[in-house]
Formats: C-alpha cells, sequence, structure tokens
C-alpha cells in the first residue's frame, strides 16, 4: 500500500497517528504494540472531533505519569520490544540529533519534551497503524517550516526547533506562517519510513483520513492529510515477461538461524528464489547479504517481510530480467514411489525433494538414488 501524505497544516505525532486511524488503521492493534513497550500509567483514544470545516480524528494520550524527560537508551529499549523497525529508527534519530545537539553521547543523552509518554504512544503507535495498513512507501509534500519561537526546557528557541531541523535534513521543505508546523516526533518519522517527497504517486486511491491537531486556527481546519492507494500496474519494463524484482540488504548483527528462518518465509510468501552470500563490511566487519528475487506483484509485500524480520533500516530494489529455458517432467518409479525427472534443453536431472523423501523412507543414500533414477529414465 502506498501512503501519501499532505501536511495542510503541519505534520505531528499525534496528528499522522489520527490521519492513520481515520483511514481505517487498527485502534487495537496500535493499543497492543504500545502495550508490548512495557509502558504503563497511558490511555490511548481515538476521538472525532471537529477542526474548521472538516471533521477528523484526534489521537489522545492520557498518562497517569507525568514525567517528560527519560534516557534515550530507556526509550530505544522498549521500543525494541516491539519489533518495529520504523519505531526504532525514529528513537534513535531523535537520540543522535538531541545528543549531536547538546554535545552528548547518543547512550546517555536525557530528552527533555520527548521523554515522555506520548513520545513514545505516538511513535510506536504510528509505526504499529503503518504495519497494520501494510503500507510500503511513504510520499508526503513538503513541509512547511513555521517561524517565530518555542518555548522548551532549555529555554526559547527559533522555529523550527533545531532538533527538527537537524531531523529534517534531505526533506522538501517551504515556507510557512508563525508558528510550530512540523515536530521532532514526526519529523522522526518520516525519515524512519524512508519518505519520498513531492507530488502524489499514481496510484488507486483507497482511503482518505484526516489527523487532527490541538491548535485552533482562525481560518482553516488544522488537519495532516493521509491518502492510501495500491499501485498501478508497473510499466512493461517492470512486468514484462521475465521481469522480477530483486531485494538486497547487507546484515552484519543476523544470526545463520535467523538468516535461514527468512530464506524460508521468503520462499514460502511467493519468492521465485532466496539466498544468502557472504560480505566484508566497512571497518572490516564480516556480514551477509540476503537476496530475495520477487515477483513484481509480490515485492512490496515480501520487502515488508525482510525488513520486519531483520530488523535492516533499508534495502535496495532492482528490477532483473530472468531467462526461463523451456523445461517439462517425467515420473520413473523407484522402490514403490514417484520421482520426478526435470528434463530442460541440455539436460535431466530427478527432483531433489522427491529423492530426499525416498531416501528417508528407505534409508538408502541420496547419491545412489539419483543414480537409479537416471538409470530408470
Amino acid at each position: 500500500m502506498i501512503l501519501y501524505l499532505n501536511p495542510f497544516t503541519g505534520l505531528a505525532g499525534d496528528m499522522l497517528l489520527g490521519a492513520l486511524l481515520d483511514a481505517g488503521a487498527s485502534l487495537d492493534a496500535v493499543r497492543r504494540a504500545v502495550a508490548e513497550t512495557g509502558l504503563t500509567g497511558w490511555r490511548l483514544d481515538a476521538e472525532r472531533v471537529r477542526t474548521g470545516a472538516l471533521t477528523a480524528t484526534r489521537a489522545l494520550v492520557t498518562v497517569d505519569d507525568d514525567a517528560t524527560e527519560r534516557r534515550a537508551a530507556e526509550l530505544l529499549a522498549m521500543a525494541a520490544r516491539t519489533g518495529l523497525p520504523v519505531a526504532e529508527a525514529a528513537l534513535t534519530a531523535i537520540a543522535e540529533a538531541e545528543a549531536a545537539l547538546h554535545g552528548e553521547p547518543v547512550a546517555e543523552v536525557h530528552l527533555h519534551e520527548l521523554g515522555g509518554h506520548d513520545t513514545l504512544v505516538d511513535i510506536v503507535g504510528c509505526a504499529a497503524a503503518l504495519r497494520d495498513l501494510r503500507v510500503t512507501r511513504v510520499h508526503c509534500a513538503p513541509l512547511p517550516l513555521g517561524a517565530g519561537v518555542v518555548r522548551t526546557r532549555h529555554g526559547v528557541l527559533p522555529v523550527p526547533a533545531p532538533a527538527t531541523l537537524a531531523l529534517l535534513k534531505g526533506a522538501r521543505v517551504r515556507g510557512g506562517e508563525a508558528g510550530e508546523a512540523v515536530t521532532p516526533t514526526g519529523a522522526a518519522l518520516l525519515g524512519a519510513a524512508g519518505t519520498t517527497y513531492g507530488p502524489a504517486p499514481e496510484m488507486v486511491l483507497r482511503a482518505t483520513g484526516y489527523g487532527a491537531g490541538g491548535r485552533v486556527l482562525p481560518d482553516r481546519p488544522n488537519v495532516t492529510v493521509a491518502v492510501l492507494g495500491e499501485p498501478v500496474a508497473e510499466p512493461e519494463a517492470v512486468t514484462g515477461p521475465g521481469r522480477q524484482v530483486v531485494l538486497s540488504t547487507n546484515l552484519d548483527d543476523v544470526t545463520g538461524e535467523v538468516l535461514g528462518h527468512v530464506v524460508e518465509r521468503a520462499l514460502a510468501a511467493g519468492a521465485a528464489d532466496a539466498w544468502v552470500t557472504p560480505a566484508v563490511m566497512k571497518k572490516g566487519r564480516p556480514a551477509h547479504v540476503l537476496h530475495v528475487l520477487a515477483p513484481p506483484e509480490l515485492a512490496g509485500e515480501l520487502q515488508n517481510l525482510v525488513l520486519a524480520e531483520t530488523g535492516s533500516l533499508g534495502l535496495r530494489r532492482s528490477v532483473v530480467e530472468k531467462v526461463a529455458l523451456p523445461r517439462h517432467f517425467e515420473t520413473v518409479r523407484l522402490h514403490g514411489r514417484d520421482v520426478r525427472m526435470k528434463h530442460g534443453p541440455w539436460g535431466v536431472k530427478p527432483e531433489y525433494d522427491d529423492l530426499a523423501a525416498l531416501a528417508e523412507a528407505t534409508g538408502r543414500p541420496l547419491r545412489e538414488l539419483a543414480r537409479e533414477a537416471y538409470d530408470a529414465l
């Protein structure tokens, strides 16, 4: 699913969450994901509100704990329990931005306004909503920067706040009216989701959501607009005969067991092939590259699977042309069982799965059974 965002009056974590819920994300799924963090003393509700001439959804977080300052490492550990890469990436980006601004190590930096319950609920909630809606691509119109000043625990700061500017690196922005239009949480979520900026992409529109902010504006609704759509049929250059998509990601922190699990899951989900190659990354770190060969219509689903299972923050997609030679099958009978023989233009060989099942049933070596299969032709 494609998500296109129109930050009509700006973008904050709660506005994005409200828009995603309004577009159809499950509130129960979001609550379950937040509960997995171990956070206590909170309640999340979705309220229909009137803002200007529109009705929108407002995500409301109620807390019993009024603490607003926590170490970034604490929030990161809580987000890691959810298995949501977008949430972990967004919180990591916030921690790195704050550490750079205040000259502190990332592991030790304290988050002041961003250390409260609402930050974790908004970030984990948005990540869970994106997963629930099966969003694979995020696009966004240029963001309004806002203007003026904002009062923080560090005193009066210019708008956009320094942390917001740091988190918006690489984003497309435009001028804005007075007030804070984009919050650090909103900026971090866009970056973590790998957002592309510009006009809405071509898609088949399926749902629209409006997320309300807390400010009351005199002449317009205060909303972020979320548009959900399905990709249109890819052009011939992608979906012609033999066209496949290769998904690749470098991994230096994933065990062999997890790699094997992802390969098996990808194949079961419809991948044409999946394999792992050894690699040496920067600083001489040993690693693996996971590759998945996907039919174009399954590329988005398999991409989500790979990112969720490995925890990787990104992957590469490339379109390749698969050359498939004609083949046909012939069956031979060995020891009371059928063994398929695959014939191609240049040779023939028995199907491994059939031989393996026969070896298991008879206790005979697989290589001997292979020879017998050739002899039986």
